[in-house]
């Protein structure tokens, strides 16, 4: 064995995974992170420091096309696969890790790629803010043990061309600039990267106004959903959401309204928020538990959700990280129509899930009555104006939404 060949094995062992979840497909996405564990492989943040991009069932158009973007802005070596049910996810992922060690058709791939993505007319429309896929510059929790706070590098990567995509990201306003007399021809969006535009604050004075989206591939986000954000400072002010490939057939999708969440749902949701906390110990419980609950041990579940309860309840520096983002009165759940479970800020409703899962695990009755309503995802942009842009995804997480639909139930809705 050469030492290309014994670096290639070695780097192969640690490969990132970038993850796309289309709305529909969680068992599909749970399975690969299952797996992904057990060979040691991490999931990747963006699409620069990802060495397979792997796709959770079928994608709808829209999102097909920004996974197209996203292979196209990976480096090599590289692999994609496509996984069609839980049971091909460990198959696919075997098959990636062969195809990692092809040198001959990384670079083939290497040299039949262009230096540069272009993208089409059509795809100017495109926002690749909507791959906004972290906050670490390229780096996850796992790798940075002592990051609490995640999400302070989120303007970094989305900012970057977050005006065009029309069916996510877009703004009216960005693309004319044409008329704007005096600039000369300047280009109004240098690499891409539209300029702030200019816009009244709440004491009447002037502010630039940037503008962003989060999603739809982004980890550790509800699948599918896109946020777009208008800022000032670091201040979202104004929000709008829409559901990838959700509006294609004339209906938007709607989160099911059915009875109880089923606790390893509950589990991924109290995953998500950990992770993005920085809370890698927790984290960690919080996916082990899911994990069995999902796989029906129950003894084993109950000794793993116990243990994440303690965990969480214990953790100082979990709470001082979580208390005051987005909290919501009664009056709140009023106007909005929210369940009571929203009460309180992200820690409380942290609580409350813990809670839940902890009693349904003991068939025990919870100290809070388990409620049957969702949050849509259609009241998360009336929530986030006042948020700073590094807590919006921990308040996104905070609120439970339950995994979308697959985009196909869109017409029978």
């Amino acid at each position: 064995m050469g030492l290309n060949e014994l670096l290639a094995g070695l780097a192969v062992r640690a490969a990132h995974v970038l993850v796309v979840e289309p709305p529909g497909q969680w068992s599909i996405r749970v399975e690969l992170e299952h797996q992904m564990l057990r060979r040691g492989w991490r999931r990747a943040w963006t699409p620069a420091d990802a060495d397979v991009l792997a796709v959770c069932g079928v994608p709808g158009p829209e999102l097909a096309e920004l996974v197209d973007l996203i292979w196209e802005q990976m480096p090599g070596p590289r692999v994609r696969t496509n996984i069609s049910s839980p049971d091909a996810v460990a198959l696919a992922l075997r098959t990636a890790a062969d195809l990692l060690l092809d040198t001959p058709g990384h670079r083939a791939d290497a040299q039949g790629r262009l230096q540069e993505p272009q993208l089409s007319d059509d795809s100017n429309d495109m926002d690749d803010g909507d791959l906004d896929h972290g906050e670490h510059d390229g780096t996850s929790p796992e790798e940075h043990p002592g990051m609490r706070n995640p999400d302070h590098g989120e303007m970094e990567h989305d900012q970057a061309g977050h005006e065009n995509h029309d069916g996510h990201g877009g703004h009216e306003g960005h693309g004319g600039h044409e008329g704007h007399g005096g600039h000369g021809g300047m280009d109004m969006a240098p690499g891409g990267i539209p300029l702030a535009q200019g816009g009244e604050d709440r004491d009447g004075l002037e502010m630039d106004v940037l503008h962003l989206a989060l999603g739809p591939v982004l980890p550790f986000w509800p699948a599918g959903l896109v946020l777009r954000c208008s800022l000032q400072g670091d201040v979202v002010v104004d929000a709008e959401a829409a559901v990838i490939d959700g509006g294609g057939y004339g209906t938007p999708v709607q989160a099911k309204r059915p009875g109880p969440v089923p606790p390893a749902v509950r589990c991924d949701n109290a995953l998500a928020l950990l992770a993005l906390a920085g809370a890698e110990d927790a984290a960690a419980r919080a996916r082990h538990a899911r994990d069995t609950l999902l796989h029906g041990e129950q003894d084993a579940a109950q000794d793993a959700v116990e243990r994440l309860y303690r965990t969480v309840r214990k953790s100082r520096l979990l709470r001082w990280s979580l208390r005051s983002v987005l909290p919501l009165t009664s009056a709140d759940l009023e106007r909005h129509g929210l369940p009571s479970r929203c009460l309180g800020d992200a820690h409380d409703r942290l609580l409350w899930s813990l809670d839940v899962i902890r009693a349904e695990t003991r068939n025990e009755e919870p100290v809070a009555p388990i409620e049957t309503g969702v949050v849509p995802w259609e009241i998360v942009p009336h929530l986030v104006p006042g948020v700073e842009v590094a807590s919006v995804r921990l308040a996104v997480a905070s609120l439970d939404l339950v995994p979308f639909p697959a985009v196909q139930e869109a017409r029978h809705v």
